[in-house]
């Protein structure tokens, strides 16, 4: 049998280039499937003539074709693992490099994010250096300026302190005629505290004044105001008498209407006792002469006018039937019936 053949070596770019592994994966297994299949191709064992040998030859002969063959097959199947593992080895590396390479990516975009960040925040200091030189240089400018207002106020100010000096000396002369003051600014703090008192009498007048006319002006209202009060309190009490008079008459015109409304009360109760006592009387009667139900209460008053009618309506129902009276009109009673029908004895018939 002829020795397999050594696979092609792998191509050194796959292991290089990390964007290529699905394309190296792909290139590995078409290699492995033609190897596989030009190993499987065995050698062609010479063909024997069966007639000019044994039985037993033929069966030495087939043996050692199917131990050979066993013996290919397993060194094929070696040889094959060998290489699927040293393939998955090669996998499991292209996945550490790729994953090496993702975080390497994910590490190079985070120090690019980094040192645009970086940059914007040095581009942004030295918008703010300059921002910061340009106010310095006006703040420069307007203290320049200032500087040179300041310098003619003061040559102003001299020129006039030139000229007030006759001002000056004759204070002097007038400090030295009172000789109250030890200098000048003394005398003038006191003339000006004494200018300051007189504006302050002055304005407390004038407030004092103004404060008494208001016054002034409000006892006159008030006095006014206590005048029309008392107009019309006296009105009101003129109308609080009347009305007081009117309600007089009114309760005497309730009294008696009260009065009046007692009595007819009074009569109404009397008359519904007997109303009361006349139904009872009759409901008595009945139940006496006729098989009424015997649950009803004394103070029940509306359910003894049911069974009375009931009883007037089975009675005149009898007697129309005999012929000798008409129907009598249906209850009005608004409570539901609670009582059974009402017969008439046997012997009462």
């Amino acid at each position: 049998m002829a020795a397999p053949r050594p696979a092609p070596p792998l191509p050194p770019r796959a292991a290089q280039d990390p964007d290529s592994a699905p394309e190296m994966s792909l290139g590995l297994e078409e290699h492995l499937s033609r190897a596989f299949q030009d190993k499987l191709r065995l050698q062609m064992v010479p063909a024997w003539d069966s007639a000019s040998l044994l039985p037993s030859r033929r069966l030495l002969l087939k043996r050692r074709e199917v131990v050979e063959v066993e013996r290919a097959l397993q060194a094929q199947r070696e040889d094959f693992q060998q290489r699927m593992e040293h393939l998955a080895q090669r996998r499991q590396q292209l996945g550490q490099r790729e994953e090496q390479l993702r975080d390497d990516t994910i590490k190079f975009n985070a120090f690019l994010k980094a040192m645009s960040a970086r940059r914007q925040r040095a581009q942004q200091r030295a918008g703010e250096e300059r921002a910061r030189a340009a106010q310095r240089g006006a703040e420069a400018l307007r203290l320049q300026q200032e500087l040179e207002r300041l310098q003619r106020r003061r040559e102003r100010l001299g020129q006039r302190l030139q000229s007030l000096r006759v001002f000056g000396d004759f204070l002097q002369d007038v400090r030295a005629a009172t000789g109250q003051f030890q200098d000048v600014p003394s005398m003038l703090a006191h003339f000006g505290a004494l200018v300051e008192g007189r504006a302050v009498l002055l304005q407390q007048v004038e407030a004092r004044q103004a404060a008494l006319a208001q016054g002034r002006a409000q006892l006159q209202q008030c006095c006014e105001e206590a005048d029309s009060e008392l107009t019309s309190s006296n009105e009101e009490a003129l109308q609080l008498h009347a009305r007081l008079e009117a309600a007089r008459s009114d309760v005497l015109k309730g009294e008696t209407h009260w009065a009046q409304l007692q009595g007819a009360a009074a009569q109404t109760t009397l008359l519904l006792g007997q109303i009361r006592m006349a139904v009872l009387s009759l409901f008595q009667l009945t139940s006496m002469r006729l098989e009424v139900p015997k649950d009803v209460a004394l103070e029940d008053t509306e359910a003894q006018l049911d069974v009375l009618l009931l009883c007037m309506q089975d009675l005149a129902a009898i007697c129309a039937e005999l012929g000798l009276c008409s129907p009598v009109p249906a209850t009005t009673a608004t409570h539901p019936r609670r009582h059974r029908a009402v017969t008439v004895p046997p012997n009462q018939e």
